[in-house]
């Protein structure tokens, strides 16, 4: 397989965290999946260390559909095909494409003829034909959309198993900016990051985790993106001491801990206070949580961009994963239940 670049127009950073105002997002299972699921009640690593991520798609996204501006004035090439923003274009005159660049090649030299592109919508796959236009100022055939293929960012890992290797971060999946839909997955990899500093949160405006980290430093490759989580395989044992995960009926209201990175790459343990559980709810909101540690909300004003994934403890077993923060009081948010990230990670 040809390997994968970051092209610094298209490199999108995120902080990989659901807020209440947006929905993020998942990724399907790579064709060369991993084994990752686990069983409630096994041992597990907690993890609580913040992470790069690097991820490409399956397909590109369309993220814009513009004009083209020819010789005798404004034609929209791509909308005349039907083409929507959200939509996943996986193929272009019989060749399958995964990047921009693929896709501007295609389209450029069509030589004036007309191209069929198949792409998705709604887990549907649709046929269309696209026209491209002579762009006037340029010179080159245009089809008048703009696709994106990679995304990048941060985020923290919520458990790593120790007899598979495998591990889940996030607690939610990854949408594109753009669209807010799932990112389709092609290929991927997580990367180790350090926490440079914090944008303290406060009431109507989000705070979050900066940092940076190896682009090229892979740390083990990523196999699937769900509504419950990343999953994928760590290429080097992680140390530290396992716990047992916990069933939703084993779950109750009352104090619980975090383990979260918020500062270089110490993880620490911080204490919140469960408010609810709610094992059917959706969109990783099956826990309302309030953070109830002082020293965390000096640091961060609460729950921050970045932290999602965050382990939650509760009597010394892994209960869960931050993935919201309320917008209007980030001392409150969401998590999901680890029953049901493990489902998601079968």
């Amino acid at each position: 397989m040809k390997k994968r670049h970051f092209s610094p127009i298209l490199l999108l950073f995120l902080v990989f965290l659901l807020l209440q105002s947006g929905v993020q997002t998942t990724f399907a299972a790579s064709d060369g999946a991993l084994e990752t699921a686990v069983q409630p009640g096994e041992l597990l690593i907690p993890g609580g260390n913040a992470f790069g991520i690097k991820l490409f798609t399956k397909g590109v996204v369309v993220i814009g559909v513009t004009d083209v501006q020819t010789a005798s004035g404004l034609t929209a090439p791509a909308a005349d095909a039907g083409l929507e923003v959200g939509d996943v274009i996986v193929e272009i005159d019989g060749h399958e494409v995964n990047t921009a660049e693929e896709t501007k090649a295609l389209i450029g030299a069509c030589e004036g003829r007309s191209l069929s592109v198949v792409y998705e919508r709604g887990g549907e796959r649709v046929s269309t034909v696209l026209t491209p236009q002579l762009d006037a100022a340029e010179n080159e055939d245009r089809g008048g959309v703009w696709v994106r293929d990679s995304t990048a960012g941060i985020g923290t890992v919520t458990y790593y198993d120790p007899a598979t290797g495998a591990f889940g971060a996030l607690g939610h999946g990854i949408t594109d900016g753009d669209t807010m839909a799932l990112m389709p997955f092609g290929s991927g990899s997580i990367l180790p990051s350090t926490v440079k500093a914090v944008k303290k949160g406060s009431s109507g405006s989000a705070g979050e985790l900066r940092g940076n980290f190896d682009l090229s430093g892979d740390l083990g490759p990523l196999c699937a993106n769900t509504d419950c989580g990343i999953f994928g395989t760590l290429s080097q044992p992680k140390p530290g001491e396992a716990v047992q995960t916990a069933p939703a009926s084993a779950v109750t209201t009352g104090a619980a801990e975090i383990l979260s990175n918020v500062d270089g790459e110490q993880v620490q343990r911080f204490s919140i206070r469960i408010d609810r559980v709610d094992p059917d709810a959706k969109n990783g909101r099956n826990l309302l949580i309030t953070v109830t540690d002082e020293a965390l909300l000096a640091k961060t004003g609460g729950i921050v961009q970045g932290m999602s994934g965050s382990p939650i403890l509760q009597n010394g077993k892994l209960v869960g994963a931050v993935t919201h923060v309320l917008v209007n009081d980030p001392t409150m948010g969401y998590g999901v239940l680890i029953e049901n990230m493990l489902e998601m990670a079968k």
